[in-house]
């Protein structure tokens, strides 16, 4: 009979046969080994079955050399196979050791990566509001009407035993974002500030503002009856600097305690108008001073050089957790003390820079780049940090903490530069309860007007000769946010149009402003005599039709 093509052992099968027709096939005798078309393998090896042509077109002694050779394949590593492929042999040890090394890394890794995920999903839920897996939204934050995002935080030490007082706010403060320049400004509310709490407190119908926290139901514990206290906080204190606060956050001692430790300290630069630099005698305790059994020697071992506690030259100081958790409440209160002669304001103006310091460490590459200290930042927030914001917000807050140079978080004082808006005792200068001087100052401050925030001195003059032509255009002026210094007869009636002078260089905001309005290219030539200090001197004229309209 002659055999067709054969490939490794096997012949096309006839036309009209079919696949696994084994009724087809006849036997002389059960082959050994094999029942129903199945061969018993012995020995590791399948044996060479004796069959006979069937219409199937197999032959025993063909199957049989091919599975010699496919057994072949395998077994010998080095050989090529039928298609000149050559066959791998056994991992060596050192092989297999990288190997599996490389594999438990992964799965290290990725454990990780899924704990820190886990622990920070179940800290978002205490941290803010909403679904926690809306955490992978990137939703933008709430706006006023300058475009500005504004949050409230409040700092308490109900959770610090022994802290007398520990329901009161320690302190205040209101950051401004502006999440498109990518900008903040910050602005801290004394606690001493009297004002009238609408409603009956723990001292009445009014009192110092950092009783009013609690006094809505905040620092008790409870999650949702602290995020309905910062919300009325927020209401509060925005109505004070007339500023629309879409947002509210409280921190505990702990938060500032772990959030600090758990980023191995930060730096700050002590800036005191005392060439000493600044120290306050109220937390010597901690370094032993009042108890007998502590000796003189041992207290400056404690605390040197000293033996204070809070004890720092100007200029950068590294602070661990508990040094600077105890500088943001320094506030000299009690002798010996120096470098804090503006009490509270001292005080905020460390804490502020103890916030940006934290920021900028947490935000590190060396902070994120390790796991458990991220794990223990996660921690510190989940269990004591309470916000009002969504979830759905937590990416672009990480992405502007990224965004956001340490050269664009600002300041606004409010009792430095030429008209403070408080006095030295932490009221208002104008009087009690009257804010609208701390208003002003806060729009100006955070106003997306850049004339606004340039706050160029304008003297208007009249150089017309009609009574009241000066006054009508300072007015509208102010109304377009200029900053009026005083309105003042010109030194002759001879100007016919608008003329405007500029006195010294620099505010090129509002000199273009000023040149589009009047349709006129500010002066440099000398100005007619004004007060120092004067940017700009506005003269309208007889025959004027311009108007800042």
């Amino acid at each position: 009979m002659t055999k067709k093509n054969a490939i490794d052992g096997f012949v096309p099968r006839r036309p009209g046969s079919r696949i696994g027709g084994l009724e087809s096939v006849k036997h002389s005798k059960p082959l050994d080994g094999v029942e129903l078309g199945r061969a018993k393998a012995t020995s590791d090896r399948l044996q060479p079955a004796k069959m006979q042509e069937t219409n199937l077109g197999v032959v025993g002694d063909d199957i049989s050399e091919s599975l010699k050779n496919i057994d072949t394949n395998l077994d010998e590593p080095g050989k090529k196979g039928k298609k000149g492929r050559k066959k791998r042999g056994p991992l060596s040890k050192k092989r297999r050791i990288i190997k599996w090394s490389i594999i438990a890394v992964i799965v290290i890794l990725l454990g990780i990566g899924g704990w820190i995920l886990y622990r920070g999903m179940m800290a978002t839920g205490n941290i803010f509001q909403g679904n926690i897996f809306d955490i992978i939204q990137n939703k933008p934050l709430k706006q006023d009407a300058n475009g500005r995002s504004n949050i409230l935080v409040v700092g308490t030490s109900q959770d610090d035993p022994g802290h007398e007082a520990g329901y009161l706010t320690d302190s205040i403060m209101v950051v401004s974002v502006d999440q498109n320049n990518k900008n903040a400004y910050m602005v801290s509310i004394p606690r001493d500030l009297e004002v009238e709490y609408g409603q009956a407190c723990l001292t009445g119908y009014s009192g110092k503002i950092n009783v009013y926290y609690s006094c809505v139901g905040g620092g008790a514990g409870n999650v949702d009856a602290d995020r309905k206290a910062l919300d009325k906080t927020g209401d509060f204190i925005g109505g004070i600097l007339g500023l629309d606060i879409q947002y509210g956050v409280n921190v505990n001692y702990t938060v500032m305690r772990e959030l600090v430790k758990a980023i191995d300290g930060i730096t700050v630069t002590i800036e005191s108008r005392d060439p000493r630099g600044q120290m306050d005698s109220n937390f010597d305790w901690k370094c032993g001073v009042g108890d007998y059994k502590v000796s003189y020697s041992e207290v400056l071992k404690r605390c040197p050089p000293s033996g204070h506690y809070i004890d720092y030259p100007n200029g950068p100081v590294k602070l661990d957790a508990e040094h600077a958790l105890y500088l943001a409440q320094a506030r000299g209160d009690k002798a010996p003390t120096y470098g804090f002669e503006q009490s509270n304001f001292d005080r905020e103006k460390n804490q502020q820079k103890i916030v940006k310091a934290i920021r900028e460490k947490a935000m590190s590459a060396g902070v994120l780049a390790d796991p458990s200290k991220v794990t223990a930042i996660i921690d510190a927030l989940g269990n004591n940090f309470r916000t009002t914001f969504e979830a759905a917000e937590v990416r672009t807050l990480i992405s502007l903490a990224q965004d956001i140079k340490d050269q664009d978080i600002k300041s606004i004082s409010l009792i430095d530069g030429d008209n403070p808006v408080m006095n030295g005792n932490a009221q208002p200068s104008a009087g009690l309860y009257q804010y609208g001087a701390i208003r002003a100052l806060i729009k100006k401050k955070l106003s997306s007007n850049p004339v606004v925030r340039e706050e160029a001195k304008v003297v208007v003059m009249n150089g017309s000769g009609t009574v009241g032509v000066a006054q009508t255009e300072a007015d509208k002026l102010t109304a377009q946010g200029f900053t009026i210094s005083s309105v003042e007869n010109a030194p002759n009636t001879k100007y016919k149009d608008v003329t405007v002078y500029q006195i010294g260089s620099g505010k090129t905001a509002t000199k273009e402003k000023l040149e589009s309005m009047y349709g006129v290219t500010v002066l440099t030539t000398k100005a007619p005599a004004v007060a120092s200090g004067t940017n700009f001197v506005v003269i309208i004229g007889k025959d004027s039709s311009a108007s800042s309209n």
